[in-house]
Order: C-alpha cells, then sequence, then structure tokens
C-alpha cells in the first residue's frame, strides 16, 4: 500500500503526466487481502490490521485527492479491496468478462478500501446493500448498464482502451480537469449553495488560468 501511495504523490507532482492509469497484472485486476495473512493478523494486536487497512485507505485518499483523472482498467475480476479501488477510480473501463464481487461477508468480515461509501453513491441503496451482505459477483455490463462502469472492453484490451481514453484526457486542460474533478469529489457533500460558490470560484480562477480561453 505504501508503494502505491508514493506513486499516486509522484504522478501527482509530475507536470508531464496528465492521466493516471491503474491495473493489473496476469489479466487479473485485483483479488483482495490476503487470507493467509488476515489469519496471522488475527493472531497479533488488534492495531496491526488497522495499520494495514489504514494504508489502503492512504491509498484511496490518494486517488480522490489526485487532481489528475485515473482510470481503472479492470481485467479479469476486482474483488475485495480491489473492488474498492476500481470504485475509487475516477473513471472505469472493464473487459465485458469481468467479474466484481464484495466478498467480505463470505468470511465473515466487512468491507474496507471506501468499498461501502462507493457503492452507496454509486448504486441504489438496496442493490449496493446485497452485493456486500450477499458477497456475490456482478458482471461488467451489468455495471455498464447501472453507470458504474464507463466503458466495456473486449477482453485483454482492458488496459488498451484506458490507455487510449488517457491520451484523449491528457490534451484537455489540466488546470479545467483538476477542478472539474474537485466540484464533483464534493457536489453530494455540500448544499447547492455552497456548490455554487465553488463553482463560481473555480470559474473565475480558470478563466485568469494560463489554459483559459
Amino acid at each position: 500500500y505504501a508503494a502505491a501511495v508514493e506513486a499516486f504523490d509522484a504522478a501527482e507532482r509530475d507536470p508531464s503526466l496528465r492521466a493516471i492509469v491503474l491495473t493489473g497484472a496476469d489479466n487479473f485486476f485485483c483479488a483482495g487481502g490476503n487470507l493467509n495473512r488476515l489469519l496471522e493478523n488475527r493472531a497479533k494486536d488488534p492495531s496491526v490490521q488497522a495499520a494495514s487497512i489504514d494504508m489502503l485507505a492512504a491509498w484511496v485518499t490518494a486517488m480522490r485527492q489526485s487532481s489528475k483523472p485515473i482510470i481503472a482498467a479492470v481485467e479479469g475480476a476486482a474483488a475485495g479491496a480491489g473492488f474498492s479501488l476500481a470504485l475509487a477510480a475516477d473513471l472505469l473501463v472493464a473487459a465485458d468478462d469481468a467479474k466484481f464481487v464484495m466478498a467480505y461477508s463470505r468470511v465473515g468480515l466487512t468491507p474496507d478500501g471506501g468499498g461501502s461509501w462507493f457503492l452507496a453513491r454509486s448504486l441504489p441503496r438496496s442493490l449496493a446493500l446485497e452485493l456486500m451482505v450477499e458477497g456475490k459477483p456482478i458482471a461488467a455490463p451489468r455495471l455498464a448498464e447501472l453507470g458504474v462502469v464507463n466503458r466495456l472492453a473486449k477482453p485483454q484490451t482492458a488496459l488498451d482502451t484506458a490507455l487510449a481514453w488517457a491520451d484523449e484526457l491528457a490534451k484537455i486542460s489540466p488546470n479545467s480537469v483538476g477542478r472539474i474533478k474537485g466540484l464533483t469529489n464534493v457536489a453530494d457533500s455540500q448544499p447547492l449553495e455552497a456548490q455554487l460558490a465553488a463553482e463560481r470560484d473555480s470559474f473565475v480562477a480558470s478563466l485568469h488560468h494560463r489554459d483559459g480561453l
């Protein structure tokens, strides 16, 4: 987790990077937590596992606070914390045979990495609860129908699709993209009056930015 946080922080500081793609290896996005490690941590002081979850939270926070658009490219499966990380991205590309699953309840655990927060905001409450309580997989095409997955790709092409999209986003004003991302992140947590004021301030600042007009 620490390496991921450092990578996102470094990307944020690099002006030559205008978009970020998050993906897995070997045609598999992320299987979530290591059950053997969790069993080891169960025998230790609770603070050990708490620290691990805090590092995952720092990873998610780094993604949300980044001014750059982050695209998750999902092949295979995104399970547990992997599902949370995919949801933490700004945009989501998935192979049309990819699966997403919040499997925590299947081993007597509960979501981490913001999974419950993202699902509750992305889906109707009853469906979000169903996915987390039952811990059953949901297919990428279904999530696309629900508006969670932005774009579907043929198997083994999700990364290429995401990279091509990132190239297009990189052509857009970084100032504009970053400000729009910031406005979107706070839109559901503040009243309309506050959002209107934030939009005003962002518009004026953008007009006077070197990228404006």
